[in-house]
């Protein structure tokens, strides 16, 4: 599935895949091979904007750091013709940097990485494009956390967000493709980043919310949206919280990682409408896929 919507201010997003009914971590899986990697562009000026960009960044933040990342290479979704079946989603995983990041999605010239295509993953070939991942996570009084960015990070200052990062390559001992070749070293990552996918959103909520990882339901997958303008693709996912929004207000002021954010809003649906024309595309498709789903389960 495949949706463009228009918003003020141009934070356009697309929605890549929507999974409405919620995917559990055995109804996704994940392939991580090279052939996902970014391509490089055959114009070498371009290649070469890459360094100066990054190289210019890390002049301004001695604090920049180039970890790597998992670079979104497209997804196969298998519906299933028996009704008892079950779907499935299997994401296609290369390996990208933040340097590489910096240098192409987020490069004051990133449009001209862009190949015309209808295809989303060649139209996006010789971009870095990490997969982001965000969280609904709605509390036992049914209110939906939203973090304020603070006016200290690089993308988007003082905009809504949903908590959430990026899974990581360490996190399961990816440094690079090397020691994966090996049909059963093959399954063994492929299983282990599945596993990421999972793990590093409820690790970002309880970072960046102050929730502890007990008070939280299992995430559910409900699709990847893309920002339009530099093209940064998320992966969604929805989480319950057994806890009450006053609860979770105490905790978040000492979050590890409350720096990243100024103030936590525990919001209703509407309230949510409207806090979203301030949210990054990416975000905003996350609002959109939540909503779908909201109105699948209505439905059923």
């Amino acid at each position: 599935m495949e949706e463009k919507i228009s918003c003020d201010g141009g934070h356009e997003f697309k929605l890549l895949l929507s999974c409405p009914s919620g995917l559990s971590p055995s109804q996704v899986s994940v392939v991580f091979d090279e052939a996902y990697d970014r391509i490089p562009h055959s114009d070498s000026s371009l290649e070469h904007s890459i360094s100066e960009i990054w190289d210019a960044r890390v002049q301004q933040s001695s604090s920049l750091y180039n970890g790597t990342k998992f670079r979104y290479g497209g997804y196969n979704f298998d519906v299933g013709n028996d009704p008892k079946q079950q779907p499935h989603v299997s994401l296609q995983l290369g390996l990208t940097d933040y340097r590489t990041f910096v240098g192409t999605n987020l490069s004051p010239i990133w449009e001209r990485y862009l190949v015309p295509s209808e295809d989303d993953c060649i139209q996006c070939q010789h971009t870095s494009s990490p997969l982001g991942n965000g969280a609904v996570v709605e509390t036992s009084d049914k209110k939906i956390l939203v973090l304020q960015r603070s006016n200290k990070v690089g993308e988007f200052p003082g905009y809504f967000v949903f908590p959430g990062g990026h899974p990581e390559p360490q996190e399961v001992g990816i440094i690079s493709h090397e020691g994966f070749q090996e049909l059963n070293q093959c399954r063994t990552i492929n299983n282990k980043v599945s596993q990421e996918m999972f793990d590093s959103i409820v690790r970002e909520v309880v970072e960046e919310i102050g929730a502890p990882a007990d008070s939280l339901s299992s995430p559910i997958f409900i699709g990847i949206s893309r920002r339009v303008m530099n093209v940064r693709p998320t992966a969604f996912f929805f989480i319950k919280c057994n806890l009450q929004s006053d609860e979770i207000q105490q905790l978040y002021s000492s979050a590890q990682d409350g720096f990243e954010s100024t103030q936590l809003y525990a919001v209703s649906m509407s309230d949510l409408e409207n806090m979203a024309s301030k949210m990054p595309g990416c975000h905003r498709g996350g609002f959109a896929l939540y909503k779908l789903m909201v109105q699948g389960a209505n439905n059923n």
